[in-house]
């Protein structure tokens, strides 16, 4: 599905040259307007008489692919794009630098740096200074293996733990069924417990000086918060709302982990957000690889043994939780932290569901319900609102957090008009799945009863004899009222589908803008045999079908109230090649909005499809080369900005590109929108430590805007040595600080 930019604008209700968003009153004619990295001007001068290319902060980079922003002809294009060189580096505009802040292995507390940062958020504490809060997500086993002993300073028995899991195979290795005595338990526990140490949640004080750097200050509120805290340090993680109820459980159907509501550690976290009094949500995105997703009736998790540690075939970790004995339904939640607070490690508020958390967006106005907003980041997962029982008096009120307690989780039923409704998930509201002749892989997991876990339903049987069988979602889960819902919150992707949401293209970032609607990303529309698929009414490409490429939507709710129950949408920018109506971006991650509505947004591709050659668009059997691998086109991972208003919204310009095999991610702008926060995660993910200033060179069939296919020979460094970028060192995952090379407007 693809936008014009008259249909951008006239969705907005403005025209060219129009602040869009309401994002500055109309009344005050003086207010001033700033982009990041900009000195104020007048607002009346701000993207109006002048295209916003001349108006912007930065001149645009040039990527592998030509773009309409680009104002070249077809002939130009040919020229100007037959040769490009990737560069193992983070690239930037002329003029703009970036400053190291963090780097995996850097001391914190007493811990360190973990490993694939991800979101990020300052907390300001005063001028020039505060709280940087950071996620890791999960460990890329090729670079983090080959690299681990120098970085960190002490071998592990790697080639014992690739022997073992070898010869186990895709069972993997039951490691707690092992003797504690026995050398390979123990070895394997080593491996494990040092990579669960390097992803959860880190806090590192941070100050900008003289010179408009950005640097640490090891505070005593830098610490960590790991995938084991409280195993060993009695450090636990909190829990609220009713699902807390399923942990205090001590008999079930499942496994308990005996421990109550404490839990340990928090891992695979993604993106997140920062709420107006000042703490941070990190979401638990893809905690199924570490610990069991599948729950029972009531609630109770699988057992640890239902997911073994192993590698799959891209090499990544699995199951390292079940090495603990870690209780999956204790995983998949957003957690709350107060970076100021030492002594804060972390609350998994349990109304706001459990599912592949990507993000969240928060919506805290006086005198309204608190909402907040988050995507289940897997293919055909759904959008969720949650929505307080009481009201916000002061939006800086660190009492708020307590309106997380009480309230009602509601998910997404996108209708094709531009509409939509919300569907609570409670115990009374109906089972009504969709039918599979709207999805795209036509396959809807649904609740297996009385089994537990799910099951995929194929035939439109299936889901007539489901509905048949169950009523509404009470039918589904077990226990007393309090219970049922605290089960329902913990299956909440699988009663979602239940309840017939909307299956969507993997929501990934969720972001209020400043008219209080809400920035959806949404990364891929392509199809998943294990997980599902989306609705083909809403997200498709050109040709009615799935689509990979992905968007960014608008969404709006009806009278702009956080606790509506209706709402419309719209797609924003599209992904995919300019000819056929993509903004030249592929698969969009996670958004910043500055003040004034602008989006900024980072790409993520598979690792795998970075600069993959693509030398002719048909396969050797004459086929069409998949959109999935056609990705190899667009490069590293980018940075773009989209402006929401002026002559030019709603085009995207490129603002950055990554280093090899990278992800960029969690941009964050500091209070003065001068400095832009950024993570580089997984340099050299797929080839590992760039040997000897290894390059190799790759032919590309590429299209200029207008459709003429010419052939691109692209240089590529194989492997990473970012960020010291010296040969043959390790690459680390890092934050860093991107600003202006003249600091002048900085101090």
């Amino acid at each position: 599905m693809s936008v014009k930019r008259r249909d951008f604008l006239m969705f907005l209700g403005a025209g060219a040259g129009t602040i869009l968003f309401d994002a500055i009153p109309k009344a005050n004619s003086s207010q001033t307007f700033s982009m990041p990295f900009m000195e104020t001007i007048p607002a009346g001068e701000a993207f109006a008489a002048n295209p916003i290319a001349n108006n912007l902060s930065f001149k645009p980079i040039q990527g592998p692919m030509p773009l309409k922003t680009s104002g070249m002809s077809k002939e130009q294009q040919v020229t100007a794009y037959k040769n490009f060189n990737v560069v193992d580096d983070l690239v930037l505009p002329e003029g703009f630098t970036y400053d190291v802040v963090a780097a995996w292995g850097d001391k914190v507390g007493d811990s360190r740096f973990g490993y694939n940062n991800d979101y990020l958020s300052l907390v300001e504490t005063g001028n020039n200074e505060g709280y940087l809060t950071v996620n890791f997500e999960y460990i890329s086993a090729i670079p983090w293996e080959q690299s681990f002993s120098k970085v960190i300073g002490k071998p592990l028995p790697f080639a014992e733990m690739n022997k073992a899991l070898k010869t186990a195979g895709e069972e993997g290795v039951n490691v707690i069924a092992l003797e504690k005595s026995d050398p390979l338990r123990m070895k394997l526990e080593l491996i494990a417990k040092e990579a669960m140490i390097d992803v959860g949640i880190g806090v590192i004080s941070v100050r900008r000086n003289a010179d408009g750097k950005w640097v640490r200050t090891n505070s005593s509120a830098d610490r960590r918060v790991t995938g084991l805290s409280g195993l060993e340090d009695g450090k636990y993680l909190q829990a609220t709302g009713p699902s807390a109820e399923i942990f205090r459980k001590t008999e079930g159907m499942g496994y308990i982990d005996k421990l109550g509501d404490r839990i340990i550690g928090t891992f695979n976290n993604c993106a997140g957000g920062t709420t107006p009094w000042g703490t941070v949500f990190s979401a638990e995105e893809n905690f199924q690889t570490l610990v069991p997703d599948p729950v029972m009736p009531d609630g109770t998790s699988f057992a640890p043994s239902k997911k073994k540690f192993a590698k799959n075939d891209e090499d990544e970790f699995l199951g390292l939780g079940s090495v603990f004995g870690l209780a999956g339904n204790k995983y998949g939640w957003m957690v709350e932290i107060d970076p100021a607070n030492p002594d804060d490690y972390g609350t998994k508020h349990t109304w706001l569901g459990r599912f592949r958390h990507e993000a969240v967006g928060i919506r805290a106005e006086a005198g309204k319900p608190l909402a907040f907003y988050s995507g289940c980041d897997r293919r055909g997962g759904h959008l969720y609102k949650f929505v307080s029982s009481g009201t916000i008096t002061d939006p800086k009120d660190k009492a708020n957090s307590k309106l997380l307690e009480s309230g009602m989780l509601y998910v997404a039923k996108f209708n094709a008009d531009g509409t939509g409704t919300w569907i609570p998930l409670t115990a009374s509201t109906p089972v009504n799945p969709d039918k599979l002749s709207v999805l795209a892989g036509k396959m809807l997991p649904l609740p297996k009863r009385p089994d537990g876990g799910y099951f995929k339903a194929t035939k439109e049987e299936e889901i007539a004899e489901f509905k048949a069988k169950f009523k509404v979602l009470g039918d589904l889960y077990l226990g007393n009222e309090v219970e049922k819902q605290g089960a329902i919150l913990i299956d909440a992707h699988y009663a979602a589908n239940a309840a017939g949401a909307t299956c969507t293209a993997r929501p990934e970032d969720t972001e209020i803008a400043p008219d209080g609607s809400l920035m959806i990303a949404f990364t891929s529309g392509s199809i998943s045999t294990s997980d599902g698929s989306p609705d083909l009414r809403i997200f498709k490409g050109n040709d009615g079908k799935a689509y990979e490429y992905g968007w960014v939507m608008r969404l709006a709710e009806n009278s702009n109230a956080p606790d509506a129950m209706s709402f419309r949408w719209r797609i924003l920018a599209t992904g995919g090649e300019p000819v056929d109506g993509g903004q030249g971006f592929t698969n969009p991650d996670n958004l910043a909005i500055d003040r004034s509505g602008n989006v900024w947004m980072v790409t993520d591709i598979s690792s795998d499809k970075y600069n993959k050659a693509i030398p002719s668009r048909t396969d050797k059997e004459g086929k069409p080369v998949s959109q999935s691998n056609l990705r190899g086109l667009y490069g590293n991972s980018s940075i773009w900005f989209i402006p929401t208003s002026g002559a030019n919204a709603g085009q995207a310009y490129l603002f950055g590109f990554g280093p090899v095999e990278c992800e960029t991610t969690g941009p964050f702008f500091s209070r003065d929108q001068q400095t832009l926060f950024l993570s580089v995660q997984h340099p050299g993910e797929v080839k590992g430590i760039r040997k000897d200033m290894a390059m190799e060179t790759r032919k590309f069939a590429m299209k200029t805007t207008s459709g003429e296919e010419f052939i691109q020979t692209r240089k590529v460094p194989i492997g990473s040595n970012w960020p010291n970028l010296k040969p043959n060192e390790p690459p680390r995952p890092a934050v860093v600080a991107i600003r202006k090379v003249n600091n002048q407007s900085l101090i």
